[in-house]
């Protein structure tokens, strides 16, 4: 019986006390979500090849 008010509780929470994006604001989300992940990507790109190239600058000069 419990169980059952807890999820009636929760599905009226959510119901009429959550606010919800508007898809222009999820979608400009997204956006600088695929932006952000983007630059990210780079930079962890950028950043091992440094060290690929420092390891075998290191492993040549052995």
């Amino acid at each position: 019986m419990k169980l059952l008010t807890n999820i009636q509780e929760s599905y009226e929470e959510l119901r009429y006390k959550t606010s919800w994006p508007t898809k222009k604001q999820l979608f400009k989300s997204a956006v600088i979500v695929m932006i952000a992940s983007v630059i990210i990507a780079l930079i962890i790109l950028f950043m091992d090849t440094c060290v690929e190239e420092l390891l075998k600058l290191v492993y040549n000069l052995a």
